[in-house]
């Protein structure tokens, strides 16, 4: 096995003059061909060698995706660095605990705001001597003496005098990529060669079968600071030799996905969830015939899914609404969408199935950061929308006695970057214990049926996941999101946040609900959500009540809501 960045130029000499990255300009899209990012990589592998980075040296990568991103991550490695992405969402407080955690010698760093948040970040940390930035704008003054500012252009313009790539050994540790943190302050799995490319190896033997290759492109929009899009929308790609175009912000994401046309994605369920939510809205709204036609659509699309045979009326009505309604949703997502990638979180079988009848495909995976990330995924030719998939090739997966889900193999992590403690806590005998409940049923397909730190035990001595009935209710049209409570109460509540529109209304309370009464006919009577608490606010990043990766901090909107919830208790 080679390292990553040799597998990069190993594609690059094959693929030549093909396009490789592209980025959006002013007015328009702008290519790279493999060729040109090969060189750029050299180019930042010299430049970083002369300014003293060696072989084990941490480089912390501050910056949205661009093709810049990839190119800064393929040159640390080629020099036997270790990358450290960090989100651009960060706070100070939180650049402060990954300085002080992982001591990184180097940073590159894409805007002057984030340079500032970096600054106040780094007074405690001396071992930070080199920083780049992407504006010219930064001054000298900004730093100490000890520290040396430039930009990006003098890397990637950098003369390649010495790009030879380090020789890196399989198990060498390659980016410390950090855990999303919802219930405390986030670790640093080491993430190796071997894990990574053992992710890409398993993924591209699945899609090579469905003719996935070098004419594909893919849009990258998740944070490529989190494992799942380091891996499946930047190494995978590259492990294809396919195009990656770069979306700097998901606030970019309808307009691109219509100008690039891509044919892959990634994406975590939350999107999907905002979609649905946003087309049921739209529909209320739509005249007769056409709720009609989308029903109809919806009706025999599911149908097929399900694997059920449609009469000779049902197939002609079918081809004339794959025409009708099935094309535009498609052009939603630029017109040529094979299939979106699922993952971070558990997808709702039902929304999966919704956009599935539609003709927007999904593959729903699972995977954890530790295990870089891909652990089982579904293949496009046999899907159980209420699985995970079936482990990789190479990829063993059990079930503990308690129901927590075991990983061993190639993929797994080299341990959690200076806390042994935590390390020996979660790789115990070689296996991964992920922390997450599942089953495995005689095929092979995981189901995962909550998280084990999360799982909630009633005073009545009912052990619920709240990831499940959260899912359902974060399903209907009236709800955005949902935290569920309830650990060693007598039944279950639910913090709520009502769609935007209903935020309008004066009291939004009936609505709500009614639409937890729906969820709750789904539902046992010890999962039934009995009561809740409204809150006024969309939790986000910027209000630290969301992780990076699209998670809700459950910990911090309980915490927030500890007054309100004790006095339904009392009631």
């Amino acid at each position: 096995m080679t390292s990553l960045t040799q597998r990069f130029f190993n594609q690059a000499e094959r693929l030549g003059d093909r396009p490789c990255f592209a980025a959006r300009g002013e007015t328009d899209w702008h290519t790279m061909s493999w060729r040109e990012v090969r060189q750029q990589i050299q180019s930042v592998m010299t430049g970083l060698r002369e300014a003293g980075i060696r072989p084990g040296d941490r480089v912390l990568l501050l910056s949205e995706n661009r093709p810049e991103w990839a190119i800064f991550d393929l040159a640390i490695m080629g020099v036997g660095a270790i990358v450290v992405p960090a989100y651009v969402t960060h706070t100070v407080a939180d650049l402060r605990h990954v300085l002080s955690l992982v001591s990184p010698r180097a940073c590159l760093v894409s805007s002057m705001e984030l340079m500032h948040r970096l600054q106040e970040a780094a007074t405690e940390a001396p071992e930070l001597k080199y920083v780049w930035c992407a504006s010219a704008d930064a001054p000298d003054s900004m730093w100490s003496t000890k520290s040396v500012i430039g930009t990006w252009q003098d890397l990637i313009k950098h003369d390649p005098q010495d790009a030879s790539l380090h020789p890196a050994q399989d198990d060498d540790t390659c980016c410390l990529i950090f855990t999303s943190g919802t219930s405390g302050l986030a670790k640093a799995a080491m993430l190796s060669h071997r894990s990574i490319a053992a992710n890409v190896d398993a993924a591209i033997q699945i899609l090579e079968r469905f003719d996935f290759g070098s004419d594909d492109r893919f849009l990258s929009f998740l944070p490529l600071a989190h494992a799942y899009e380091h891996t499946a929308g930047l190494h995978m790609p590259i492990g294809l030799g396919a195009e990656v175009y770069f979306c700097e912000s998901t606030e970019k994401l309808q307009q691109y996905l219509v100008e690039v046309q891509p044919t892959v994605s990634t994406a975590v369920p939350r999107l999907y969830d905002l979609l649905y939510g946003r087309i049921q809205g739209q529909l209320k709204n739509a005249s007769f015939a056409k709720r009609w036609l989308f029903h109809q659509t919806l009706a025999l699309g599911t149908k097929r899914v399900r694997g059920q045979q449609l009469n000779p009326l049902e197939a002609l009505l079918d081809g004339a609404l794959d025409a009708l309604v099935r094309k535009k949703v498609r052009e939603r997502f630029g017109g040529r969408i094979r299939y979106f990638v699922s993952g971070g979180a558990a997808l709702n079988p039902a929304v999966g199935e919704f956009f599935t009848a539609l003709g927007v495909g999904i593959i729903q995976g699972y995977g954890q950061t530790e295990a870089s990330p891909l652990i089982s995924v579904n293949s496009p030719d046999w899907v159980k929308m209420d699985s995970v998939g079936r482990p990789f090739d190479g990829v063993e997966v059990k079930c503990a006695a308690d129901g927590e889900l075991l990983v061993r193999g190639a993929l797994l992590m080299n341990g959690y970057w200076e806390d042994p403690k935590a390390t020996d806590g979660t790789l115990v005998d070689g296996w991964l214990h992920t922390g997450d409940l599942g089953t495995i049923d005689a095929d092979g397909f995981i189901r995962i049926t909550g998280r084990k730190k999360d799982l909630i035990v009633t005073s009545g001595g009912e052990n619920i996941a709240p990831s499940k009935i959260e899912t359902l209710l974060a399903s209907e049209p009236e709800i955005e999101q949902a935290v569920v409570f309830g650990d060693s109460r007598p039944w279950l509540g639910a913090v709520i946040v009502p769609t935007e529109s209903l935020m309008q209304l004066a009291d939004p309370a009936d609505q709500i609900a009614q639409a937890i009464k729906r969820v709750n006919q789904q539902l046992s009577a010890s999962e039934q959500v009995r009561k809740f608490v409204l809150q006024g606010e969309l939790c986000t990043t910027e209000n630290g009540l969301l992780t990076p990766t699209q998670k809700v901090r459950r910990h911090l909107v309980l915490k927030q809501h500890e007054t309100a919830i004790q006095s339904l208790y009392r009631a």
